[in-house]
């Protein structure tokens, strides 16, 4: 059983409830627009596995140490996580032959700053968009998920709300 934190959008933006929201996990993820290396650095003192994905925003050390896709497998569910890849009924343009391809069962992506965490009844997946952790984008709130992933299980999605795109970070 892994407990997952899932995150995406932080354009460079560190606040500390991310690590505090985090301690319960064993893997955070990064759906990309990171803004800063530092970022996945400081995931990594406090979680044992960062896995992270470059936007399009994303340029020098994080271009360099992260894809713009992952697929890996978790348990037994295999994953995709990447910054732009759409959500069900309107994915974007190469993805949908991926998620069959490779039978995903989770598939993870950030880039509309929107919170989604929506079934594919026709892909028999659940599509995860944690929304925008950080204070650049147009977003009312920022967001993190948490998902527990056990077997081929995955269950106890939870939202964290953070506040305001310019709340305190206290």
């Amino acid at each position: 059983m892994k407990r997952i934190g899932i995150m995406s959008d932080t354009h460079g933006y560190w606040d500390d409830r991310y690590a505090a929201h985090f301690t319960d996990c064993d893997e955070v993820w990064h759906a990309g627009d990171i803004g800063d290396y530092a970022i996945i650095e400081r995931l990594k003192e406090n979680v044992p596995v960062v896995r992270a994905v470059s936007g399009n925003v994303d340029h020098g050390m994080v271009k360099r140490k992260c894809k713009d896709l992952e697929i890996f497998t978790v348990e037994s569910v295999p994953v995709l996580l990447t910054h732009i890849g759409g959500y069900p009924g309107k994915w974007a343009p190469g993805i949908k032959k991926l998620l069959k391809e490779n039978n995903i069962r989770l598939m993870v992506d950030g880039h509309s700053h929107i919170l989604k965490v929506m079934f594919d009844p026709e892909l028999n997946l659940l599509h995860i968009n944690p929304g925008a952790a950080g204070q650049q984008g147009w977003h009312q709130k920022r967001t993190l998920v948490k998902l527990t992933i056990d077997g081929a299980d995955l269950r106890d999605c939870e939202i964290i709300e953070l506040g305001g795109r310019y709340a305190r970070n206290d």
